[in-house]
């Protein structure tokens, strides 16, 4: 009982001013989560340390689940804190946004997350005393509708049914279901919420609404699935065109924010539109459409800003600093392309434009080719609104998912779904082709552990410590590497060799979070934003302060910063790669020991000082390279969270000048590895492979170098540049024959019948960028010639009938004359 009242007697006597020496020299985490006090510590790496204060999670909390829905309705257990069952829980989101919470049965405190208009990491605060004090603290994640796992949210069986409703061919019954757990209650409302953006664009007026419209049905019983015959929506209800089902308890007054709920996606609310719609879905479609034109005339042109496309479904997947895949067309997935009709995969631009929020999207064919909008309504499309929002999120264009429907999707149902209107969408959205795409360059750690430059320089560095991988003073990116002695597991799996591996990568940009990833004991990676473990259980990809972090599943993770710079670690055995893509912007503004990114290997490896190594081969000057690039203390990323990694590394030199490595492979014909490493180690690389086998004493490390040196030698062919000679035209009145625009590729042209081809018949890209011939077109075949000669030879025929009528006049007269005068002699006669 003193333990509790000890807190809240302290802060009546310090409301009081009044001094007690014991409330004085307490030392508790309540508003001081995150900092470490000076008799024990209220920071995430107490509890690994043993240094926490005593009520550390009693005040720095944690939640479970601890993501849902952006659109809210989770309901989340605060763990290991301590309510009284007469507790008015308060819990504040993002330092403003309140919603009511409960203490349960079992006295554990209960938060519901609330409608939010961003993704990402929010403050989490939460108050005992009905919104007195807010003294314990944590965060929330908050999830992009369609990056949602569909455990937390209600499915809409046959979404492309829903989205087409009223249209010709689509009516009948629709159903909904949802994991019954979501809302606790018996009874439940299905509920229509409606999504609108008001406001001039681009101003601060600029604001989106969620709105509860009306319920579908009250007190249907919480069995996980409704259906129903959709209806027009009454009065002004069937304007709202984009929104969402949202599924809560009926003990809840209609449409009350912020409650336990399963929300659907938000999606086309095709199926309560008015009935004119029903009546003519393409005629009330086009209406739409040609309103849609008319604002897009009037909004400011954001296409100079978007980034172009990669030209081959290879560059596109393999570019992961600035690429991610589109969930709607993933070809590890199936490839709906619901949205990309031909296309079998797409990927979205992962950063949005700085001036207008601007997403650009590009899709592939089965061949790899780009699908351009000019050949095909599957085309690639840029996005006036990022369909994932972009920091700092709230505000339209900026608010995720929401307003890329209201400017680049419902638009498309308007002119390309609904109605065989495309030309109108695809004015405002054309494809972007790769003409100015320069793909980024690559450099890569792996093994024990050896180093492949930006510029393809290889070699091997073997020291125990801390080191700068990369460092950009320009972009203020940083990536830094910690190195551990490697386990003999032949002989006994604590004792160490001569010989080290990358076990942790530590990186940041600018003001963003510090991410580290670094391996686990459980074969995985463990991932930490500034100092605390981030799990990856519920979700795979957050959208953190300056950087996204996407980690599929627990052996992979590749983190994203704005700059385009991507970082990818990828756990193979008891190793890790470590893969840093760069795009062109950082040429020449890169030092450490991935080399200076410029297309000159000869000044890749250069020493802190800036001088050279003179030689490539000689394994004890790199060693003196690589020790150079020791992080200084003060310039540290790494979290310390453990007896080991504060003794070998934050109270030690950084790069530890006892430890020697081997430096070259021991040619032994006894070693009983011999026949292992030459099994595993062939081709180029393969001398990586037998140090690790040989030295490492590992087969299964020497296996994992080869994996990592052939994925590396790929992604480079991947990433190779390509020319593209840019979208051809179909001449008009004629046709083309091929959609390929890339060096070699050959496009060919026809005419329609009744016209004659001017120009190339066939044309090639070129090396040079440009497409040999001249420019195809069709005409009228010329008809004059003809018609000359019909003209003369018609002129020809009619002086021979005019000679030959005029001669035989002459002769009639001739004749009549001669019998005139024959009669006149015989009358003399």
């Amino acid at each position: 009982i003193f333990v509790f009242l000890v807190p809240y007697i302290c802060r009546t006597l310090a409301y009081l001013n009044v001094y007690v020496a014991p409330c004085k020299a307490r030392k508790t985490c309540e508003q001081n989560c995150g900092t470490k006090l000076d008799s024990c510590s209220c920071h995430p790496t107490c509890g690994s340390l043993g240094s926490c204060c005593s009520d550390y999670k009693e005040y720095c909390v944690n939640a479970s689940p601890y993501s849902g829905s952006i659109l809210g309705g989770t309901d989340f257990v605060v763990l290991d804190a301590n309510f009284n069952k007469t507790s008015d829980i308060v819990c504040r989101f993002d330092d403003k946004t309140n919603t009511e919470g409960y203490v349960d049965g079992d006295g554990r405190g209960h938060c519901i997350s609330p409608l939010l208009y961003e993704t990402g990491w929010v403050s989490l605060q939460i108050s005992s005393d009905n919104g007195t004090t807010f003294n314990r603290a944590g965060s929330w994640l908050s999830v992009h509708t369609g990056k949602l796992a569909s455990r937390f949210k209600a499915i809409l069986v046959n979404s492309t049914k829903w989205q087409y409703y009223g249209t010709p061919n689509t009516g009948g019954e629709l159903q909904m279901t949802w994991n019954t757990t979501l809302v606790n209650s018996e009874k439940v409302n299905i509920e229509v919420w409606g999504y609108e953006e008001t406001g001039e664009p681009y101003s601060e007026s600029w604001q989106g609404d969620w709105r509860y419209l009306y319920s579908l049905t009250k007190d249907h019983p919480n069995n996980g699935s409704f259906k129903f015959v959709p209806k027009i929506a009454e009065g002004d209800f069937s304007r709202w065109e984009l929104g969402a089902v949202r599924v809560s308890s009926s003990s809840y007054p209609d449409g009350k924010w912020n409650v336990q709920a399963a929300w659907s996606e938000d999606h086309a609310l095709a199926w309560h539109l008015e009935e004119s719609f029903r009546q003519n879905s393409a005629g009330w479609a086009l209406d739409k459409c040609l309103a849609w034109d008319k604002l897009e005339n009037e909004l400011p042109n954001f296409l100079t800003e978007i980034i172009n496309c990669p030209c081959t479904l290879a560059q596109a997947r393999a570019d992961t600093g600035r690429f991610h895949t589109d969930y709607g067309c993933d070809i590890e997935k199936g490839s709906v392309c619901t949205y990309h009709p031909g296309s079998v995969h797409c990927v979205r631009a992962i950063q949005a434009t700085p001036k207008y929020a601007a997403g650009q999207q590009c899709c592939y064919d089965s061949t790899g080719a780009q699908v351009l909008t000019a050949d095909s309504i599957g085309g690639s499309t840029p996005d006036r609104a990022h369909d994932w929002g972009s920091p700092p999120f709230k505000k339209p264009p900026r608010i995720p998912g929401q307003s890329h429907w209201v400017y680049d999707v419902l638009s498309f149902y308007y002119c390309c779904l609904w109605s065989d209107n495309c030309y109108y969408y695809f004015k405002h959205r054309p494809s972007s082709d790769c003409r100015r795409y320069q793909s980024p360059s690559s450099a890569v750690v792996f093994g024990d552990p050896h180093f492949i430059t930006f510029d393809g320089v290889s070699y091997s560095f073997n020291g125990k410590g801390e080191y700068t991988l990369v460092r950009s003073e320009g972009k203020q990116l940083t990536v830094q590497g910690r190195t551990e002695p490697v386990k003999d597991v032949t002989i006994d799996s604590e004792k160490t060799i001569n010989a080290t591996k990358l076990t942790a990568v530590a990186m940041k940009e600018g003001s963003s979070d510090i991410i580290e990833v670094r391996l686990d004991r459980r074969n995985g990676l463990e991932l930490l934003r500034n100092q605390q473990t981030l799990s990856f259980a519920e979700q795979t990809w957050m959208d953190l302060q300056g950087v996204f972090v996407f980690s599929p599943i627990s052996t992979n993770v590749t983190v994203m910063f704005p700059s385009g710079a991507g970082v990818e670690v990828r756990r193979r055995g008891e190793t890790m790669t470590t893969t840093v893509l760069l795009p062109e912007e950082f040429k020449n503004s890169t030092v450490g020991l991935l080399g200076k990114m410029n297309g000159d290997a000869k000044d890749d490896l250069a020493l802190s000082n800036g001088q050279l190594v003179q030689n490539h081969s000689n394994p004890e000057e790199l060693f003196s390279f690589g020790a150079s690039w020791a992080v200084e203390n003060t310039s540290a990323l790494f979290t310390y969270d453990s007896e080991n990694l504060l003794n070998a590394y934050y109270f030690a030199a950084r790069h530890d000048p006892n430890f020697m490595p081997v430096f070259s492979v021991p040619e032994n014909p006894d070693d009983p590895l011999n026949t292992q490493a030459a099994e595993i180690c062939t081709g180029e690389g393969s001398q990586f492979c037998r140090y690790d086998i040989l030295v490492g004493r590992s087969p299964l490390i020497g296996n994992a170098t080869r994996v990592s040196f052939q994925s590396h030698v790929s992604l480079v062919d991947d990433l190779k540049p390509v020319i593209s000679c840019g979208w051809l035209p179909p001449p008009a009145n004629g046709k083309k024959q091929g959609t390929r625009y890339l060096q070699g590729a050959k496009v060919k042209f026809s005419c329609d019948d009744d016209y004659k081809l001017s120009g190339s018949e066939e044309r090639t890209c070129q090396r040079n960028g440009k497409w040999s011939g001249e420019d195809a077109s069709c005409s009228v075949p010329s008809k004059v010639a003809g018609i000359v000669a019909g003209s003369v030879v018609g002129a020809l025929t009619l002086i021979v009938i005019i000679t030959a009528l005029i001669l035989h006049s002459r002769k009639q007269k001739r004749k009549s004359s001669d019998s005139d005068e024959e009669r006149s002699n015989t009358s003399k006669l």
